[in-house]
């Protein structure tokens, strides 16, 4: 089997080849990433190290998408994933790079007669139905109550039944505008795929910034002996959010590309759940006590644009249907970013730091 990974050489696309690569030595898995984001460089020598063929191009060119030949699976895992990105600037970039360019991957799996494996995110559902939920206030977070007026958000988080209708950021947008086209294409050219909602994603190989990837954020900002900020929602750090491990995707992942046929035409949530939620607050906690050092946490009362008090994602249909669940805790999540910072202290220290 050849499988492609576009936005192979980021956090998730580069955890993906490498333990596919590894699971499976006889398949050809190829990394594809244009290595726009800082950081992702640093996995080229790891692709080299397990025999990865690398391919420089974007997903926005139809003919880098050629260089590498013909395949059996796609994992689109390529993205613009900041949430702001064109809410106060031009929203080319992310509309060229998380629309177009997607459906120049859907092309070539078509040309290929290849399946596609389609990371979607949970910002596909809009702001407002998760702001005005019914919320409860506590010592260290903020939850949703059990008694909610819109169907699909309760104490265990969202589901697949909220209502798409509404502004969620142009991220957001691009990601469902994907989802609409992918069920085009499956229905009029017969494409099978699986797509799914994840929520925050986070482990090693992580570079952590503060509009995506706040785990390593926090982490690194900890190990480091720097401070952070509390921003939004009176600048209390309670605001909350699930937590999956990279290993749990990678995991899905695999499923997906060896049995499709169970995820072919259907949408799941995928994310920590509840139990693998924390609080910034909480997240602060957690840090403190892997590194031992305590920093200075500032706090903002200003809740910043297209912001969230709470997303956590509720995976009773994917449980139900297809078995999966998330095996690593919040704490394994954080202790192994720890120990991917310790032990490439050097590298990451001009990128994290």
């Amino acid at each position: 089997m050849k499988i492609v990974v576009t936005g192979g050489a980021g956090f998730v696309g580069s955890t993906l080849c490498l333990q596919l690569k590894a699971k499976y030595p006889s398949y050809e898995i190829v990394a594809f990433d244009n290595l726009k984001r800082r950081g992702s460089e640093l996995n080229l020598a790891d692709f080299q190290k397990q025999g990865i063929p690398f391919f420089h191009g974007d997903i926005r060119n139809n003919e880098d998408l050629l260089a590498f030949g013909n395949f059996d699976v796609l994992v689109e895992a390529s993205a613009e994933p900041s949430v702001t990105a064109g809410l106060d600037s031009d929203p080319t970039y992310v509309i060229n790079n998380n629309l177009y360019g997607s459906i120049n991957c859907f092309n070539v799996c078509l040309k290929n007669k290849a399946k596609l494996i389609f990371l979607s995110t949970s910002r596909v559902y809009p702001i407002n139905w998760i702001e005005e939920a019914n919320f409860s206030e506590h010592e260290t977070r903020f939850s949703f109550d059990e008694n909610q007026s819109t169907k699909g958000i309760s104490p265990k988080g969202i589901s697949e039944e909220l209502s798409l209708e509404g502004a969620r950021s142009f991220y957001g947008t691009t990601k469902l505008a994907s989802e609409l086209f992918i069920q085009e294409y499956a229905a009029f050219y017969g494409l099978k795929a699986a797509v799914t909602r994840f929520g925050v994603i986070a482990g090693p190989r992580q570079m952590g910034k503060t509009d995506q990837g706040v785990v390593t954020l926090w982490m690194a900002k900890h190990f480091w002996n720097q401070s952070l900020k509390y921003i939004g929602y009176g600048g209390t750090g309670k605001q909350v959010r699930d937590i999956l491990h990279v290993d749990d995707l990678v995991e899905l992942i695999d499923l997906q590309i060896h049995q499709i046929e169970k995820f072919n035409g259907k949408i799941y949530n995928v994310g920590g759940g509840l139990e693998n939620s924390a609080s910034l607050l909480e997240m602060t906690k957690i840090c403190e006590k892997i590194t031992g050092n305590t920093i200075a946490i500032a706090s903002e009362k200003e809740t910043r644009t297209a912001d969230l008090r709470i997303f956590i994602t509720d995976n009773s249909r994917i449980e139900k249907e297809i078995g999966w669940k998330p095996k690593k805790s919040v704490e394994t999540v954080f202790q192994d970013i720890y120990d991917w910072i310790r032990d490439n202290e050097k590298q990451l220290e001009s990128i994290l730091k």
